[in-house]
């Protein structure tokens, strides 16, 4: 038994098909499928069911499967853990991120530094809303991920905070809160407001902060990009709740701050406190080290 036939079968398994496997892999179906039968020969079992238009795994190709990926595992591990050892750092990281990340983080400075550094590491980036990406460092699909947080991170998440910005009323000059200094949250509660979508951490508190003032909030517009609330809102059509450097940096807005309660949204990198690897250590490294620049 080889490693490269478990990596075949795996392979083949999870894109139900040799043709698949084999666009994969970059290797000839004949090759994969030889290979496959051999490994069939030599467990004495068929692994997949051949005789539909796709291809399915047996009832013991369901039962090897797991040990099949156990072993090339264990495999990958050594790799990485002699890799370490000697200073040459290989693998894969998974960077989630907000859509409404601000271009002063730069990240594609920070992704092209950390290239450099590690070639050998391959870097994947993927967008999503805060609590997507908070439930995705837990259960692996990230390591490590910018994200808006209003509380607590979860357990078991680390974070180094980014931006920590109070949020404020952001109105067009003409509102008749433009006038005025600061208002109480609950001053808001027959306004239209124009916020973040459901799951971002800006939108987790204002819902709080509402909820604390003692009503639910009027949501007239929501918007993935922080810079379309402010167009809306500098066109007169409601209030936008806006992190106040934001606000004060759009022309055409007047930012009115916000008491009872005060509200806060932070922008923080975070990662799984259980150790992911010498590639994502590796990463969040530079990564600490390139944002406290």
């Amino acid at each position: 038994m080889e490693l490269r036939q478990l990596e075949y079968f795996v392979t083949v398994a999870d894109e139900a098909g040799f043709t698949r496997a084999a666009t994969k892999l970059h290797v000839a179906q004949p090759g994969i499928s030889a290979q496959v039968k051999q490994l069939e020969r030599e467990l004495g079992q068929p692994l997949f069911d051949r005789s539909g238009r796709t291809v399915r795994l047996t009832e013991a190709g369901r039962a090897v499967l797991p040990y099949a990926r156990a072993a090339l595992d264990a495999v990958a591990g050594a790799r990485l853990a002699a890799a370490e050892l000697t200073g040459l750092v290989r693998g894969h990281v998974a960077i989630g991120t907000v859509t409404s990340l601000g271009s002063d983080m730069n990240v594609p400075g920070l992704l092209a530094g950390f290239h450099r550094a590690h070639p050998g590491v391959e870097i994947t980036l993927s967008e999503d809303t805060s609590d997507h990406l908070l439930a995705g460092l837990l259960d692996g699909r990230f390591d490590l991920a910018f994200a808006g947080l209003a509380g607590d991170p979860p357990d078991g998440v680390g974070i180094q905070v980014l931006v920590d910005d109070a949020l404020v009323a952001a109105v067009a000059p003409a509102d008749p809160l433009a006038a005025r200094a600061s208002v109480p949250l609950a001053a808001l509660a027959d306004r239209p407001l124009i916020t973040l979508p459901r799951g971002t951490g800006l939108r987790a508190a204002v819902d709080a902060g509402c909820a604390a003032a003692g009503f639910r909030p009027r949501i007239g517009f929501e918007a993935g990009n922080p810079e379309v609330l402010a167009s809306l809102a500098a066109e007169g059509l409601g209030v936008a709740l806006l992190p106040a450097t934001m606000a004060a940096a759009y022309p055409g807005l007047s930012a009115v701050s916000l008491t009872r309660p005060r509200l806060r949204s932070r922008l923080v990198l975070a990662w799984r406190r259980t150790p992911p690897g010498p590639a994502a250590r590796a990463f969040l490294s530079h990564a600490r080290e390139f944002l406290a620049r």
